[in-house]
């Protein structure tokens, strides 16, 4: 568990003095083996501000994969692990530029930088003071500045408890319960099914776990699953007023280095049924979470190796996806695959499964790949059969 922040921390750390000693701590290496003597070192120049300089700098190191401007930033450790990635933070900003908007959930702030750079106003709330202290520092240090006091505003508010007049309500309830994450939309904080009777009849985005159970939310609206650099983020549940027309399920799909692009379930569906092609495609997890395995294949022209997996199979593959393409198919017994991957000079041997239970580092344990040339297995079931398709490692 990280350090635990006061609001004097805060104000220190925010202060000259304060960035002062975050220069001198970060200059130093705090990594498990360095920790303790730099420890001593910073106690000797700063006393007892010294844990609260190292978590600052150790959590603005981790940061800056996930936040644009977490180099002057600060945070605390579970904020950090919650806070929305910019481009995801950005890209839900974009869909509500012009609107104000009340974020009630706010936290550090993550979301509210993006918000105020495209809306006229915008509102944070939260329940812990510190946090919010920290929001307030974050949004003064963003990468291009934001006005707080004029077109942000921040206040200490209970999440279940309207306070504003704003357009559109954002929240983010936090994804643990009891310690563990949860998927249980009561066990959510503040609980879902309270969050939505809270607002309701407004317009309403509520950031949720990609694991969650929507049909048995029984939304009306668009749930927009995204995904950014291959890995999915979350889920937005879009109320009514926000929703495209005609859309219920939207996969997005973004990249830290380029353009992303959106799927939605008003496109076709319609694919055929035949038999594999030439190249495997495994659909971005945002497509499998949204439901739109089909509307993929349609869009690109592939097909589903069985109704029920969500690997396509084609003759060609999409753009700026990765594909196997298939050396040989067959049923799956491993003495046969074992013979056959040898026959190949397998070596380094990718293992993907779906859809079969089956552990990928137990299953490359027992094959033996002990040659030169890289592999991939891609283990499915088509109909009844557990199928194995020996593919070369793109």
């Amino acid at each position: 568990m990280g350090y635990t922040f006061t609001r004097d921390d805060v104000a220190y750390l925010g202060s000259a003095a304060g960035t002062a000693a975050l220069t001198e701590t970060d200059r130093l290496e705090l990594t498990p083996k360095s920790l303790l003597k730099d420890l001593d070192v910073l106690r000797r120049a700063f006393g007892d501000r010294a844990a609260a300089l190292v978590e600052t700098v150790r959590l603005r190191r981790r940061a800056t994969a996930k936040l644009a401007d977490a180099g002057e930033w600060l945070f605390t450790d579970d904020a950090l692990q919650q806070a929305t990635p910019t481009a995801v933070a950005r890209h839900r900003a974009v869909r509500l530029a012009g609107r104000t908007v009340h974020d009630v959930t706010c936290s550090i702030g993550a979301e509210l930088v993006e918000l105020a750079r495209v809306c006229p106003a915008v509102i944070g709330s939260d329940l812990d003071r510190t946090r919010l202290e920290i929001a307030a520092h974050n949004v003064r240090t963003a990468a291009s500045p934001v006005a707080l006091g004029r077109n942000v505003v921040l206040v200490k508010a209970d999440a279940l408890v309207p306070c504003s007049s704003a357009e559109v309500i954002i929240a983010d309830p936090a994804r643990r319960a009891d310690g563990r994450r949860t998927h249980d939309p009561a066990k959510l904080q503040p609980p879902l099914p309270d969050l939505l009777a809270a607002y309701e009849g407004r317009d309403l985005a509520v950031k949720c776990a990609p694991g969650l159970d929507f049909d048995s939310l029984d939304w009306v609206g668009e749930v927009e699953v995204v995904s950014l650099d291959g890995a999915v983020r979350e889920a937005c549940l879009w109320s009514a007023g926000l929703a495209e027309p005609g859309v219920t399920r939207r996969a997005t799909v973004l990249s830290s280095d380029g353009p992303g692009w959106s799927l939605t379930d008003a496109e076709p569906d319609d694919i055929p049924e035949r038999e594999p092609g030439e190249w495997i495609v495994d659909p971005d997890g945002a497509v499998v979470r949204a439901g739109l395995v089909r509307h993929y294949a349609a869009k690109h022209g592939l097909w589903q190796l069985d109704p029920r997996i969500a690997y396509l199979t084609g003759d060609k593959v999409p753009d700026g996806v990765r594909g196997f393409r298939i050396l040989d198919r067959m049923e799956f017994r491993e003495k046969p695959l074992r013979a056959a991957l040898h026959a190949r000079d397998c070596g380094p041997l990718e293992i993907l499964t779906r859809g079969v239970d089956i552990d990928p580092d137990a299953l490359r344990k027992a094959l033996k790949p002990r040659g030169s040339q890289p592999h991939t297995l891609v283990v499915t079931r088509i109909g009844r059969a557990a199928t194995v398709f020996i593919c070369a490692t793109p």
